[in-house]
């Protein structure tokens, strides 16, 4: 058997693996559903007229089958961000990836086994923009009788920040197709679905989080914005993160997080008010001269007797700008690494790879708007090509022609990644793969680029977590950036921002054959294949 792991499965992939678990079935319908937000209202794709969708509920071990019955007129795939899909590469659902979409009127059924995972994650549309409305929480819970490693809380509740056009997504993503230019930005944040009271709409309601006082409670919070990091804070109130993207860290209080699309956050809150009402606010991180919703999102907690008329106390959120609050945070987190859950960083590395992630200019004749020429997402100046044949068939039946296996492991030209741009900013585009061998390691460096403009990316691996084991501002040197690498206690996770102008680097073991798909979670998205 060919040793390399290729972009696919191999034959080994097809079944789930067999543990003990219950098997617990879902059903997914896809369905348009007239929804009222913003004092407007516009009919939007569904799971079973719901937004946000259903939470998938399950344990450690368990087996999950989830029928998608595809109601609407658009082509769906439905994928499991951040399940690691333990030889069920077929169940992770990126269109012409590792399935052909599901196409109006047709079903399909998605086959997984949760295996050493257990927090909060979430599910996605994975096929043009529908997953701006088409998402959900995914919620895996201890085995039976393993408890917490912190204080058990009273209660969960699932809280999902989102985006809210006026505009039909789909014919927003069209529009900026055919301009070459970058698409029109949402007109609201959610928290669960909803806006809160702004100023063009203030007689819409908000989502309310009802709590005793001297109760414990956790947030289970995830970020199914389709473009922004996010800040998320309530008034009056610390935050206890012990978890982000399904792995426990070292708990540590906080009055802010910032959250990326993609990324889940765990946190503890104590009712230790006696009474009255406080703010939740949801409001954009953005630290480059990027367009941006600046609407914030907001709800309410509430604490039980307290009167409806009685007013909220405020809290006020970060300036868009503020890098230090985020780092803030983002430099507090670190893997619990402890006996039963330890930290397994790859010491040594087998494939040193650099990926710059940034923009391009490419000429497109038909791009009116943007001057005959289109603005193109990429990563080591390859801009990834969709197959109209997924990658995994067309390796499970030898399909050629669909992808070559020549994507560069560093970049083909090298310049001052975060300085001035070079002159030529046109990039090649191409269905490109780099091939790992099985169980070898890797040290990913993703380097942001200021071609255009500097820019923090949001990257997701498919299939894997990773260890952040160092990041900074700049242009990475490996002589000098490596000496300050976290081997023992860096958090792990399975996505991550790139910040603005700078670098961030992660290590994996390749140990779970199929696809590994790298993309960026922005609104141009750029993938690329290992």
């Amino acid at each position: 058997m060919d040793s390399w792991l290729q972009i696919l499965v191999l034959v080994a992939c097809i079944t789930p693996a067999v543990v003990q678990g219950r098997v617990r079935n879902y059903t997914f319908n896809v369905v348009m559903k007239n929804t009222t937000r913003l004092c407007s209202s516009k009919p939007i794709v569904t799971v079973n007229g719901m937004f946000p969708g259903p939470t998938l509920y399950a344990r450690e071990d368990d087996t999950v089958l989830v029928r998608v019955s595809n109601r609407v007129k658009y082509n769906v795939t439905i994928h499991w961000h951040g399940i690691r899909q333990l030889r069920s590469g077929w169940a992770d659902g990126p269109a012409y990836i590792t399935q052909c979409p599901i196409q109006p009127g047709q079903s399909y059924v998605y086959n997984f086994t949760i295996t050493g995972q257990r927090g909060t994650l979430l599910w996605h549309a994975h096929i043009l923009w529908l997953r701006a409305t088409l998402h959900g929480a995914i919620v895996i819970l201890p085995k039976r009788g393993v408890p917490y490693p912190f204080p058990k809380p009273h209660k969960e509740v699932v809280v999902v920040l989102g985006e809210w056009w006026k505009s039909d997504t789909e014919a927003v993503i069209k529009q900026a197709i055919k301009s070459g230019l970058a698409p029109n930005v949402s007109d609201a944040h959610t928290i669960n679905g909803h806006p809160g009271p702004i100023s063009n709409c203030p007689s819409q309601g908000g989502f309310t989080l009802p709590v005793e006082s001297g109760k414990r409670y956790m947030l289970r919070i995830v970020n199914a914005a389709l473009n922004e990091e996010l800040f998320f804070k309530i008034a009056g109130h610390q935050l206890t993160i012990v978890e982000v993207d399904a792995t426990y860290v070292k708990p540590f209080k906080t009055d802010t997080i910032v959250i990326a699309p993609g990324q889940t956050t765990n946190a503890l809150i104590s009712a230790d008010q006696s009474s009255g009402k406080y703010l939740v606010a949801a409001s954009p991180f953005m630290d480059s001269p990027i367009t941006v919703d600046n609407v914030t999102a907001t709800a309410t907690l509430h604490y039980s007797g307290t009167l409806a008329a009685t007013s909220t106390t405020l809290t006020k959120t970060p300036p868009q700008n503020a890098t230090a609050v985020a780092n803030n945070f983002i430099n507090s987190l670190r893997s619990l690494n402890s006996k039963i859950y330890p930290a397994k960083v790859p010491l040594t590395v087998d494939h040193n790879l650099l990926f710059t992630v940034g923009l391009g200019i490419n000429p497109c004749p038909s791009c009116k708007a943007g001057n005959g020429s289109r603005v193109v997402a990429s990563m080591n100046n390859v801009t990834f090509v969709m197959p109209t044949t997924a990658l995994l068939q067309a390796h499970f039946f030898n399909i050629s022609g669909v992808f070559t296996s020549d994507f560069p492991g560093n970049p083909p030209t090298t310049f001052n990644y975060t300085g001035s741009p070079p002159t030529n900013l046109r990039t090649t585009s191409g269905t490109k793969v780099y091939r790992l061998r099985y169980n070898s390691t890797v040290q990913l460096v993703l380097q942001d680029t200021g071609i255009i403009a500097p820019e923090n990316h949001p990257i997701h691996l498919h299939g894997f977590n990773f260890f952040a084991v160092g990041k900074g501002l700049g242009n990475y040197n490996p002589k000098v950036d490596q000496k300050n690498f976290n081997l023992v206690d860096p958090v792990e996770r399975n996505t991550i921002g790139v910040p603005s102008g700078g670098w961030v680097a992660i290590r994996f073991r390749a140990d779970n054959p199929g696809t590994i798909l790298v993309y960026r979670l922005f609104s141009f998205t750029l993938q690329s294949i290992l």
